[in-house]
């Protein structure tokens, strides 16, 4: 669309914000607080929605926004215009109220205007109007005026002498004036009733979307005293997007962990901007203090921040914990993923589920409580672990896995990958059915082989998914029943070593 001329745009702007009786431009800065929700799926924040170049995305989250200002209001009726609300605004819930005389002060009507001005329309005011052009041609400008005739696909003026010109989209224009009815940000308007004149202390709330938070963990892993055992320092960061179309100056911030069920309209969403801003790092002083909060948990920022809009910012959750004890786990699962699945009669098909997987699965555990240095509620989000390179004292990234909302005296679990010098053979020795007798037995071996130079214990796992009544006829290592088709065998392996189990197992109906 044509260029409007700067200058007489920045000169029509102040008018088109102060226009009204009376206007939040009057308010004195007041306070902001924020409560944030997180829909987020952990690790599932792409860098995308959050650095320069990103696409358009639903930012999964949303916000209960609250703002305190000084507003005058004369007795009896005022018409008080709020621009200073995010773009993604749900209407709906907006609330109004006076602290300074609650019980006096209601509000008549509430309108939400998000009919915002741009070139288009702007000059499709002045349809029909006398309008100055500039038009670049060679090295000089050409100025002249015109009526304006059209604005779709370029502008069409009618200059004085009749002739109609055809002006091409670079083409600058002044505007005598700025029309009524245009507004440059959402704008909210209350019909407010007023029985105490004077400057009230108001607070305005909403919810709004195109803001979300999670957690990012990162944690430094380090060698214990025996091959499994091991040493975390466990460190904690809240990272916030806000795409919400509004910036939030010296906020109070709250952020809720917890699955907070909320009502959304059937296939609609909400699409915001990707963020444009820069990331920023807060200072380490009156960091978050965490409660219970009905089923839920609340942290709360011991200070203000700022969270300006099209921006992410990171906030450290909990001073980083150390020496916070672990262990290594080695689990051969020999299954292949997607190759068995438990059925509603006796599987009886021998080939069924044989097929072999060779990867033996690394995890780290620890538990979260305080006599292992933690013991604080962990909000759900992706775990990234690293190692030192005693070569170099570099830290070196080797694994990372998302956990689930989880309480303090919990055990967290994560896998970080496959081994690299231990591999696992699964295969069906023998398979024997019994119609008449209403019984099949499998007989199955597992070989495990460990090329490094130091022993290993391996936890082989076994689903047992033929039928629900089972019973390991022989076997050559003890196992553990975890459930009632789960088995683990706990089998170490000398370095450089293989072993072989075998098991036997009947199953009737």
């Amino acid at each position: 669309m044509s260029m409007i001329n700067k200058a007489a745009v920045g000169a029509l702007i102040p008018a088109l914000i102060l226009g009204s009786s009376q206007a939040a431009a009057q308010a004195e800065s007041g306070g902001n607080a924020l409560t944030i929700y997180s829909t987020a799926q952990p690790g599932a924040i792409a860098p995308e929605l959050y650095r320069n170049g990103g696409h358009d995305q639903a930012i999964p989250g949303y916000a209960v926004v609250r703002q305190q200002r000084d507003i005058a209001l004369n007795r009896g009726r005022n018409n008080i215009r709020f621009s200073d609300v995010a773009a993604y605004i749900d209407p709906t819930t907006v609330m109004f109220e006076s602290l300074t005389d609650p019980g006096g002060t209601s509000v008549l009507e509430q309108n939400f205007q998000f009919d915002l001005v741009n070139q288009e329309k702007l000059l499709q005011k002045y349809i029909d109007q006398t309008v100055k052009v500039d038009q670049l041609r060679g090295n000089s400008v050409e100025t002249f005026t015109g009526t304006l005739l059209s604005t779709s696909g370029g502008m069409i003026l009618k200059r004085d002498d009749g002739s109609v010109q055809l002006l091409p989209t670079n083409t600058g224009v002044t505007l005598p004036s700025l029309p009524g009815g245009l507004i440059t940000r959402p704008t909210l308007v209350w019909d407010i009733s007023a029985q105490k004149g004077g400057s009230h202390r108001t607070r305005v709330s909403y919810q709004t979307t195109g803001i979300t938070w999670w957690t990012d963990y990162n944690l430094t892993y380090s060698e214990g005293a025996s091959a499994n055992a091991c040493k975390l320092d466990i460190g904690a960061w809240v990272s916030i997007i806000n795409q919400s179309g509004a910036s939030y100056p010296e906020a109070k911030l709250k952020l809720i962990a917890g699955d907070v069920q909320r009502a959304r309209p059937a296939g609609r969403s909400y699409d915001a901007p990707a963020a444009r801003g820069s990331m920023a790092m807060e200072a380490k002083a009156a960091g978050f203090e965490e409660k219970a909060f009905f089923e839920y948990h609340l942290y709360t920022l011991g200070r203000p921040t700022t969270l300006p809009d099209n921006s992410t910012k990171q906030i450290e959750l909990f001073p980083a914990a150390r020496d916070v004890p672990c262990e290594k786990t080695l689990v051969y699962y020999g299954l292949m993923p997607g190759s068995y699945g438990y059925g509603a009669s006796p599987i009886t098909d021998r080939n069924y589920g044989v097929q072999s997987n060779r990867k033996v699965d690394v995890y780290l555990g620890f538990k979260n409580s305080q006599d292992h240095n933690m013991g604080m509620p962990l909000p759900s989000g992706r775990i990234r672990v690293s190692k030192v390179d005693d070569a170099d004292k570099t830290l070196e990234f080797i694994g990372e896995n998302v956990i689930d909302h989880t309480p303090k005296n919990e055990k967290v679990l994560i896998k970080l990958g496959s081994a690299f010098d231990v591999i696992g053979e699964r295969r069906q020795v023998d398979f024997r059915i019994d119609t008449s007798r209403k019984s099949m037995a499998e007989d199955i071996e597992i070989k495990l082989r460990n090329q490094k130079q130091e022993p290993v214990t391996v936890i082989v796992k076994e689903n047992l998914y033929r039928w629900i009544n089972w019973q390991i006829t022989s076997k050559t290592h003890d196992f553990e029943k975890q459930d009632a088709r789960t088995i683990q065998f706990p089998v170490k392996i000398a370095a450089g070593g293989e072993v072989t189990l075998r098991y036997s197992v009947q199953y009737t109906w």
